[in-house]
């Protein structure tokens, strides 16, 4: 820690002050944690992130069996189900526990950005009809299921395989999957650990970005800060790109819902005392962690899928639009919302990624092999409207936050009050005066997800950089929008 130290009160805790963007809460704070809390912040987004129960609910993260080291907020944190949006803990595999809460409801959403062999000034005035033939093309909102419908035995797969699945329906091309984190499957997937509601729920959503802040975007590069990294990631300036944004949708959902039910059992056997109902668990190595894993490794797999096809799909609208030769190269597909098995030094952990992501460094034996030299691609989405950027992961952030970085910029105001701050169709209106290409077939939709609902991206950016968590590489400006 830094010799010049400091203390902040945050509601009835105290927080010492380790340097400009890192503050902790110790493990005295409060009898029943184990672990100190670590938060990745500048002063203004510290005083976001007071404003609501992000800190409460990492404190009782810090409560949890068999935590080490330390628990992490991102610098996007905020309020979530049991444990905070932005939040990272890391558990002991021997007497450790696995939380649905520490995952998500949207298990493995996450982040693909597909690079164009076209500058953006080639596309021009067929943009607006590439946006809008990709909202007809790629079904969007809440329950929408789409065109490619699986059957029993078709869905397993999914489960089991991942995106590998799609390659042998050739929705995904062999160079795809090097670079897709994990290779787009996780092998503990156990298909019969997932409910028939929760395959009910997902038997027609592959291949649908679903509501909320999900998206698909186009975008032009417009700046690039590491030049060796973006040649390696193959971007540079005025380039066309598309970014990907969604998750294990309803399927997802359902498998986070039956096992925070099933947890009760685990609990009560195991005299697990909890802060926060929230925070349901099992000891990992029990049959309730060791099923629930397996039930959140397929969705995993079915979320991977679901980027993969809808990829396939993205790919069809700008063959369209430009000519078979204007191909799409998939440069990464990051997860958040999952819980993954690590090595650090002699330990094994079960690390979970709420709302944050890998950001390995160079060194990193699961950095794909392309970007050894520089690092694992990294994506932080802006909110709607403003810009977005790519990075690469460090070796340093393993030692920092086990790995991590943020998902996004975070949200700085809930949906309601966002409904309640402005109108959806001026939402719209004002993006397409900016030259913004809009499609959402809800007008409340986009008032939920109005820029000034979110943190400020380029401040988020800069203290993950600044913090040594990732490099900034490339920033990415939307051209055209598809939303829920």
């Amino acid at each position: 820690m830094s010799s010049s130290i400091s203390e902040i009160g945050v509601g009835h805790y105290r927080s010492i002050r380790v340097d400009d963007l890192v503050r902790e809460i110790p493990a005295s704070a409060r009898p029943d944690m184990r672990v100190p809390a670590r938060i990745f912040a500048d002063d203004e987004l510290w005083q976001q992130i007071v404003g609501d129960r992000s800190l409460d609910q990492l404190v009782n993260v810090a409560t949890l069996r068999g935590v080490t080291g330390c628990v992490y907020a991102m610098p996007d944190v905020h309020e979530g189900y049991g444990f905070p949006v932005g939040g990272v803990a890391a558990m002991r595999m021997e007497d450790g526990v696995i939380s649905p809460g520490g995952v998500g409801y949207d298990i493995n959403c996450g982040v693909r950005l597909l690079a164009s062999n076209l500058d953006a000034e080639e596309v021009g005035p067929k943009l607006e009809a590439i946006v809008h033939d990709l909202s007809r093309t790629v079904p969007s909102g809440t329950g929408r299921g789409g065109r490619i419908r699986l059957t029993e035995s078709e869905l397993d797969r999914v489960l089991a395989e991942g995106s590998r699945y799609l390659l042998e329906r050739g929705m995904a091309l062999p160079e795809d999957l090097p670079v897709t984190e994990a290779q787009g499957a996780l092998a503990a997937a156990d298909p019969s650990q997932v409910s028939s509601r929760a395959k009910q729920r997902g038997h027609d959503q592959l291949g649908t970005i679903g509501s909320g802040n999900h998206f698909i975007e186009v975008q032009l590069v417009d700046r690039v800060f590491d030049t060796a990294a973006a040649d390696a990631f193959g971007l540079h300036v005025g380039q066309l790109t598309v970014l990907i944004h969604t998750g294990s949708r309803g399927l997802g959902h359902q498998v986070c819902t039956d096992y925070v039910r099933r947890m009760d059992a685990a609990m009560l056997r195991e005299h697990i005392q909890l802060p926060d109902r929230e925070l349901a668990c099992a000891p990992i190595a029990s049959v309730e962690g060791r099923a629930y894993f397996a039930a959140m490794c397929a969705a995993a797999n079915f979320a991977w899928a679901n980027r993969q096809a809808i990829t396939h799909l993205v790919r069809e609208v700008f063959e369209r639009a430009l000519g078979p030769a204007r191909r799409l190269r998939l440069v990464y597909d990051v997860a958040h919302n999952m819980a993954k098995v690590e090595r650090y030094g002699d330990a094994t952990l079960l690390v979970h990624r709420k709302g944050a992501t890998r950001a390995f460094g160079p060194g990193h034996p699961e950095t794909p092999e392309p970007y050894r030299a520089v690092g694992q691609p990294v994506f932080i989405p802006g909110s709607m409207g403003t810009v977005s950027y790519v990075l690469a992961g460090t070796d340093e952030a393993l030692s920092r936050s086990c790995g991590s970085t943020c998902h996004g910029a975070g949200r700085a105001m809930s949906r309601g009050a966002a409904k309640r701050r402005q109108p959806g169709f001026q939402i719209r209106r004002e993006l397409e005066d900016r030259g913004i290409v809009v499609r959402c077939p809800s007008n409340a939709e986009l008032a939920e997800e109005a820029p000034y609902a979110y943190k400020d991206v380029e401040r988020v950016v800069e203290v993950v950089a600044r913090a040594g968590l990732a490099r900034k590489v490339a920033r990415l400006r939307p051209l055209g929008v598809v939303k829920g």
